[in-house]
């Protein structure tokens, strides 16, 4: 064959096998959505329809049995994303450098990003209705292709269901897409440094 793929994208799709943690995790959330007042000012000052901890709490796995026996789980999936991509870890491991929980309105969006500064992100579901949208990525070639004809495949929209854990390399352009249910959809977001 004389056409060859190179420098391909890695995502990685699992579910989190612990129906009674997912459970556990959504109380936590709504709790948090409820008493982090920095959390809620932030949300409301930025634009934010719904709640996100992302600016007000950093230690929610100290914090909540729940986020600890997460970040466990979270451990295993990363180092098993970090071996499929290739990643030559000199014998250490990627670390949790940040988690956060998003419990996103009716409504609510959240534009095209990436996250620097860390190797592996990802998301885990904890509560998706029917039409809460989906994770676009974006073809990371997208900006070089400015004189190229229009192809297939430059954007995915990646569906999660309730535990579904999504992981990516960090610097992997996305979005979340509307949430056009009545419903929240409650995700937990987190970075892994190196």
């Amino acid at each position: 064959m004389p056409t060859r793929q190179l420098f391909p994208t890695h995502f990685y799709e699992a579910p989190l096998d612990a129906p009674e943690l997912i459970a556990e995790l959504e109380d936590s959330c709504l709790a948090l959505a409820q008493d982090d007042d920095g959390g809620r000012r932030w949300s409301r000052t930025h634009g934010y329809r719904g709640y996100t901890s992302y600016a007000s709490l950093n230690d929610l796995p100290r914090r909540d049995p729940a986020f600890a026996d997460l970040k466990r789980h979270l451990d295993r999936h990363v180092a098993a994303f970090a071996r499929d991509v290739g990643m030559d870890l000199g014998g250490h491991k990627l670390k949790l450098d940040s988690l956060w929980v998003n419990v996103m309105k009716a409504g609510g969006t959240h534009s095209g990003h990436l996250h620097p500064h860390s190797v592996v992100s990802g998301t885990v579901y904890i509560a998706v209705p029917d039409g809460s949208g989906a994770l676009k990525l974006e073809d990371p070639r997208l900006p070089m292709l400015m004189a190229a004809p229009a192809r297939d495949g430059t954007f995915v929209y990646a569906e999660p269901r309730p535990g579904t854990i999504f992981l990516w390399e960090s610097w992997l352009r996305h979005e979340v897409m509307r949430n056009a249910a009545k419903a929240d959809r409650i995700s937990i977001s987190f970075n892994y440094r190196w």
